[in-house]
């Protein structure tokens, strides 16, 4: 009987299984690096224990120090969550010889599942459909260049024993092949320590629709229909969502039954995610078999009314699964949009910075925020980007999707830049309401998602207005010659004289001039440049909790807020609005300094330095490539040109905004 779990995770998923833990009566352990010393995850469990620094190779991976916890605080159990050990064979093993369970699939089902040549192989014994493909162990360069050649492309690149989307490429033509097979097997390397690669034919418009299963060791198993993760940016799932639009009731059992066809073939136990592409004429294809808990299982969750960790826990227990295949049921239908510290508008680079503002919806019964951090917490380099999962339900997916947009247009992030607008341009785009969807989605449609959603800042004039008066009580933000008590102005004041002054804000293309007269304790007249068309008005407000609560002419409003030095951010329906207070000197560059300097566009590993001082180089050509995030980005030459010098080398930590080489222009590009 397990009564004690150490989750072997991190961030909002080991948040997740402790929540079912403690509603089990369950002791949850928590474990944690360095860097997450005061984490979300370490504060919820009964009890935590240290790994090791911050890489996740010293401290998550540690499978030997995770044991080592787990004899010394006598655990029951290893929940593994999902990455890291979750489908570590070798790990599973090292726990069932210590006598400790571990919350997953047997053995034998991890390791043939954990080569995706290897599980083709025996899905195609199984008479699960396959994509046509090489999956071999051969691994000669020239007999995967050929069969791709052979099947014509384009074809998708995939590592062996990947997931994520990491060591995968998309390759559309002959000329393509060297280069990505040598971008994918590196990569593949440093994420999963294997470059062994596999090829397929690439469908071009294929839904990614996905099976839940869940088998228990007495022979049972049972799907829990369906999600639909077409929405994807470098084969990395954006939005997700349950049951798939569009899907007839029969494809619905005869994927539902390849799935479990699948699971049984391993003697499988535990939850598992058959994945599948369904393409344009309803024939669909094994792609993978996840042998873990998958990060979009939450939408499972709320059309079925199930604890999938439960049922984890359950099976683990050796009980019989808790519902027979007529027993389980589907409602309504639920949307999960991952919410990321990545920059949409500068090729979605990662980002690092502190949580200064982090307000999510109010969660109910049709919402739900599954979250690892709080508001202050550091977003690092060293790990997965992800600050939360915004879940929602409704009756339909039409209203369902209404509530998804509104629940995004509520979340309030300030500190990192985020993805949030981004999903919210998905959700909102006529294609994707329309349910026309294909893994291809984002690609065709970005023109109109991709487009950075533009706010008029003239009607937040006065919400900024008001902040930047209230900051000012407040705290003496912008400056110290602003003083609230007229008997200490310096400039000539008379009781019987009205003072008015003068407050700048300066947007990205406009300045905007505001006189003010204070009227009374928080409560100002504002008076705008005549060619701006607007009246004078009266604001009174509140500024609680980076909460503005702003009366204008009698009209009240609220908005989340924000104030980092001289810049205010107003979080309004449509978007963040920014502006900086002129008095504040920001010691901003002048738009020539470093001009040769090419620079690191987000913190880093350098993993490959293409040119050395005095090559010459090409506009676009790819000087060097630096990880973050498990994540390859290929960092070229702004202008054509010669490096003068590389203050960097392979193996090198770098920060954003650092110069990495310097390059001269050449005579046509000066």
């Amino acid at each position: 009987m397990i009564k004690k779990i150490l989750i072997a995770n991190r961030g909002e998923i080991a948040c997740r299984v402790i929540k079912t833990a403690k509603q089990m009566g369950i002791t949850s352990v928590a474990v944690y690096s360095d860097a997450d010393e005061n984490a979300l995850h370490v504060k919820l469990a009964d009890e935590a224990v240290r790994l090791g620094p911050a890489p996740s190779k010293d401290s998550y991976l540690r499978g030997d120090l995770i044991l080592e916890h787990c004899k010394r605080l006598n655990v029951d159990a290893v929940h593994p969550g999902y990455g890291f050990l979750s489908e570590n064979a070798g790990f599973a093993k090292e726990c069932a010889k210590q006598g400790v369970i571990f919350i997953g699939p047997t053995i034998e089902a991890i390791e043939a599942m954990g080569s995706k040549s290897a599980a083709k192989q025996i899905m195609q014994k199984a008479g699960v459909p396959l994509v046509p493909g090489y999956h071999g162990d051969d691994q000669d360069p020239e007999l995967i260049r050929k069969s791709a050649n052979d099947m014509g492309y384009p074809v998708l690149l995939k590592a062996a024993a990947g997931g994520g989307g990491k060591g995968m490429r998309q390759v559309w033509s002959a000329q393509e092949f060297d280069d990505a097979l040598a971008a994918a097997k590196r990569e593949a390397m440093s994420s999963f320590n294997d470059d062994k690669m596999l090829v397929e034919k690439y469908l071009t418009e294929p839904r990614h629709v996905e099976i839940q299963v869940f088998c228990d060791n007495h022979k049972n198993g049972v799907y829990l229909f369906e999600r639909d993760c077409s929405i994807q940016r470098r084969h990395q799932k954006v939005i997700e969502e349950a049951p798939a639009p569009n899907m007839p009731q029969d494809l619905r059992e005869r994927m539902g039954d390849a799935a479990l066809k699948a699971a049984f073939a391993i003697n499988y136990a535990g939850a598992g995610t058959v994945e599948f592409l369904l393409d344009t004429d309803g024939s669909f294809y094994f792609m993978e078999m996840n042998t873990r808990l998958q990060v979009e299982h939450p939408v499972t969750e709320m059309i079925t009314g199930e604890d999938l960790v439960e049922w984890q826990i359950k099976v683990a227990n050796n009980e019989v699964l808790p519902k027979t295949q007529e027993e389980l049921s589907m409602r309504g239908h639920s949307f999960e949009a991952r919410v990321y510290a990545e920059d949409p508008n500068n090729d979605f680079l990662p980002a690092t910075g502190t949580l200064s503002l982090l307000k999510a919806p109010i969660e109910n019964r049709f919402v739900r925020v599954d979250t690892g951090v709080e508001q202050g917490d550091e977003v690092s380099i060293y790990y997965d980007p992800m600050i939360a999962k915004l879940i929602v339900w409704d009756e339909n997916r039409e209203k369902a999707l209404s509530r998804l947009a509104a629940c995004l247009a509520d979340y309030a992030i300030g500190g990192v830049v985020t993805n949030i607008d981004y999903l919210k341009r998905i959700a909102c785009s006529g294609p994707f309401q329309a349910a026309e969807l294909s893994t291809d989605f984002i690609e065709r449609h970005q023109d109109s998602i991709s487009t950075q959603t533009m706010i008029d800042e003239v009607p937040f004039l006065s919400e900024l207005a008001l902040l930047a008066l209230l900051s000012e009580q407040d705290e003496d933000a912008y400056s110290s010659d602003h003083s609230n008590d007229p008997w200490s102005r310096a400039d000539n004041y008379r009781s019987n004289h009205v003072y008015q002054d003068t407050l700048v804000l300066n947007f990205a293309e406009e300045s905007y001039s505001i006189g003010i007269i204070q009227l009374s304790a928080n409560r100002w007249k504002l008076m705008f440049d005549s060619k701006l068309n607007i009246d004078d008005i009266e604001v009174s407000g509140c500024l609680i909790d980076q909460r503005l609560d702003i009366n204008k002419n009698g009209l009240k409003q609220s908005y989340h807020c924000m104030q980092v030095g001289a810049q205010l951010s107003l979080f309004t329906p449509m978007g963040i609005v920014s502006a900086d207070i002129a008095q504040i000197d920001l010691g901003e560059q002048s738009d020539d300094d470093g001009t040769n300097a090419v620079v690191a566009p987000m913190n880093g590993t350098v993993v490959d330095l293409l040119v050395g001082p005095g090559d010459t180089v090409e506009k676009g050509q790819v000087l060097i490539i630096v990880e973050a995030m498990k994540m390859e980005h290929a960092i070229k030459a702004p202008y054509a040109g010669t490096v003068k010098e590389c203050f960097f080398h392979t193996g090198d930590l770098v920060s954003g905004g650092i110069a990495l080489l310097e390059v001269e222009a050449s005579e046509q590009d000066t």
